[in-house]
């Protein structure tokens, strides 16, 4: 069973989240990607709890019942704005050094607040997405550029008038084409696609794609924090990446070679048999392997 969504102001939003164990005496934060929901984390968030830990599931922004706080304030999607938004979140909060482990977005949501701000987490956990890679004159496989096709598509007009007018069914589309077949329920996707109806969601999702390859302007709001992220700083925070290896969104050659972005520990597994939603398809061995990487709780 979910626990309902609280909120906590922040300077730029209403941060929808949710929160199993909140008497645990260690705090993960567990941050979705797109296309997905803060519900992605049930299984995973119900055995980090059970451990002891305290989680937190925020829904970004443009996502679910989280809001901007303020009308004129540019519905940006761009990478740096997630990373402050979490950073926002945190300090509302009064977190103390939290796990942070991200998925997809919320992967360069994590990483980037770690970027702003080192030793703001005890460690940090990566699924799907390799660091470094928010560069957009990074280098791409041609297969990788196939595999992006919905980042081009987004850039067209008509890829905004999809996104616009027909959204569910373009997401729809990711969850049939970056796992194996038959990952997900029905029931599965249409929890999901409630984040979905946000009222910023296609603005959000659109500007954050059209920004990541040039194709938009940046909110001046993050200048600062865009430029200390290009390029990607190296990271102290002990780390772990997870990648399925039927990812077809993100290759997992795609995390392959980045040691060098990161001074402390760092190890890298590759999941057979999953694809791009490992939180989802393997949550079990997703949570065993955060266990693993960032222990128990001292109960």
């Amino acid at each position: 069973m979910l626990p309902p969504y609280a909120t906590v102001q922040t300077p730029m939003l209403d941060i929808a989240y949710l929160e199993w164990n909140p008497a645990g005496t260690r705090t993960a934060v567990l941050v979705h990607g797109w296309p997905d929901s803060p519900e992605s984390w049930r299984t995973v968030a119900g055995r980090l709890a059970a451990e002891g830990y305290r989680v937190l599931c925020p829904a970004l922004r443009g996502f679910g019942l989280t809001r901007f706080r303020h009308a004129e304030t540019p519905r940006s999607g761009e990478l740096a704005a997630l990373g402050r938004d979490l950073l926002d979140f945190i300090d509302a909060l009064h977190l103390n050094k939290p796990l942070l482990v991200g998925h997809d977005w919320g992967a360069r949501a994590t990483a980037n607040a770690c970027g702003l701000r080192p030793g703001v987490a005890s460690e940090l956990v990566l699924l799907s997405v390799g660091y470094g890679t928010n560069d957009p004159s990074q280098p791409l496989s041609l297969a990788q550029t196939r595999n992006y096709w919905y980042h081009w598509f987004m850039a067209t007009p008509r890829g905004a008038d999809t996104v616009r007018g027909n959204g569910r069914e373009f997401a729809r589309y990711m969850w049939d084409t970056w796992s194996p077949a038959f990952w997900y329920t029905q029931a599965d996707f249409d929890e999901a696609a409630h984040a979905f109806d946000n009222p910023d969601w296609a603005d959000v999702v659109l500007h954050s794609y059209r920004h990541r390859w040039g194709h938009a302007e940046g909110d001046l709001a993050y200048a600062q924090d865009s430029a200390r992220l290009s390029p990607a700083p190296v990271l102290t925070v002990p780390t772990l990446v997870l990648h399925g290896r039927a990812d077809t969104c993100n290759q997992p050659v795609t995390s392959e070679g980045k040691e060098q972005y990161f001074s402390g520990r760092y190890e890298r597994r590759v999941l057979d048999g999953v694809g791009h939603f490992p939180q989802r398809e393997a949550p079990q061995a997703v949570a065993e392997a955060i266990l693993t990487f960032c222990g128990r709780p001292q109960v």
